[in-house]
């Protein structure tokens, strides 16, 4: 019995630490619970002498668990999209505390959930343990399945992923990103004036299905009225660079839900499509812009 309340002492003293790991990997408080519980089921079911390094030992376990959950996360949305409807809109958000995951968000930042989520599930396991968590690329090896070698790739991969492409560098791109920047400022601050000097005068905005039944207008032309609807509006919009090119997401509480695909001609807009349809957003490579 001793032994047992000493095991469920060490183990307690690690759960922040599996808790971080987990949520970073999953993105969802409820399943990195899940995770924390299932390691300690493990644990429970193992001598624990035979373990050196107990942290790490449980850091493997959780990272195994979550890698496990994202690969059937996957395998449930490939299977979704050959059964939904064109109309029917997926929800496998699961109830949890707005409260707590809203604060565990926060203490990620919501902007990288939103490309944690676009990475393959073995990017995502190599990016967080070596990037945030500082595990060398031979304790991630097994644990992705791969070589030291290859698991140091998908790390470096998700990286590239997750900061935005060189390209975003370039004098055309840095231009471009200030263009977004005064929409979104302007926007942001209900200035009228300034939203049609970033427009141009034959914009057209248009919405997807989903889109629409979230509210936006399913397609608006002419400057002003693209300015009436965007003014005061684009709180939470990101910049981003969506398949190669400029645009803005939007992320609640770090899920992607709405993306903005601009088209710029010179220093103005000249579309806006925005599209939420959950199977359309699956496919698009987004990579948040600094």
């Amino acid at each position: 019995m001793n032994e047992e309340i000493f095991l469920a002492d060490r183990f307690a003293a690690n759960r922040g630490h599996l808790r971080a790991v987990a949520y970073r990997m999953l993105g969802s408080a409820s399943e990195a619970e899940d995770a924390v519980q299932e390691a300690w089921l493990r644990l429970a079911r193992t001598d624990a002498q035979e373990i050196d390094n107990l942290s790490g030992w449980l850091t493997t376990v959780v990272a195994r668990v979550c890698l496990d959950m994202l690969r059937q996360r996957k395998s449930r949305r490939e299977e979704q999209l050959e059964t939904e409807g064109p109309d029917e809109v997926a929800d496998e958000t699961p109830a949890v505390d707005p409260e707590r995951e809203l604060a565990m968000a926060d203490a990620v930042g919501l902007a990288l959930l939103v490309v944690l989520e676009k990475l393959a599930p073995a990017e995502r396991i190599a990016f967080v343990l070596h990037d945030m968590f500082d595990l060398s690329f031979d304790d991630i090896a097994p644990i992705v399945e791969r070589t030291p070698v290859a698991a140091r790739q998908l790390a470096s991969r998700a990286r590239r992923r997750v900061q935005g492409s060189d390209e975003a560098h370039a004098p055309d791109r840095t231009r471009q990103r200030q263009v977004v920047d005064a929409f979104l400022a302007a926007s942001r601050g209900g200035d009228f004036a300034g939203l049609l000097a970033v427009l141009d005068p034959n914009v057209v905005f248009r919405a997807d299905a989903v889109a629409a039944r979230l509210g936006a207008v399913a397609e608006l032309r002419g400057a002003q009225a693209v300015a009436q609807s965007f003014k005061g509006r684009a709180q939470g919009a990101l910049p981003a660079l969506v398949d190669g090119a400029i645009g803005l997401l939007v992320a609640p509480m770090g899920k992607l839900r709405v993306v903005l695909m601009l088209k710029l001609d010179g220093d103005r807009i000249v579309g806006i499509d925005a599209v939420a349809d959950p199977d359309r957003l699956a496919q698009l490579d987004v990579a948040l812009l600094d």
